[in-house]
């Protein structure tokens, strides 16, 4: 993961330098704020990815020497299934709802849709 923390980084410089040179060339608030969102995004891969690669260790991938047989073995966790994406996207609908309709329901909107992403979290906290 070593590799991809420096390439999501690399692409994180990339975005934040675009958008301090964008900011200060075009005076354009909308461009300017779309590229700090790319820095942002692309930064916290780079942050996964690093933290994944202190908490793991180097995998057979990042080494130069290691052969085809040194990545064998158990992929990944892969989940059994889960209601909480249909919950998150009703709360993302009523919430998008509550934005043309008022207040409440974008409050109430909101609501569901954190219970959702809390929900997709926390579903194998005890794994």
């Amino acid at each position: 993961m070593k590799t991809e923390a420096w390439l999501f980084g690399g692409v994180a410089c990339f975005f934040g330098g675009s958008a301090a040179l964008y900011g200060v060339w075009s005076q354009d608030e909308t461009g300017t704020v779309v590229l700090v969102v790319a820095c942002a995004m692309a930064a916290l891969v780079a942050f996964f990815c690093l933290i994944q690669y202190r908490r793991r260790g180097s995998r057979a991938q990042d080494r130069t020497e290691a052969e085809v047989v040194d990545a064998a073995g158990p992929v990944a966790f892969f989940p059994d299934e889960s209601g909480w994406p249909i919950v998150t996207a009703l709360g993302f609908a009523v919430t998008a709802s509550g934005v043309v309709f008022g207040l409440w329901l974008f409050l109430i909107g909101l609501g569901i849709l954190a219970r959702g992403v809390c929900g997709m979290v926390f579903q194998y906290a005890h794994r």
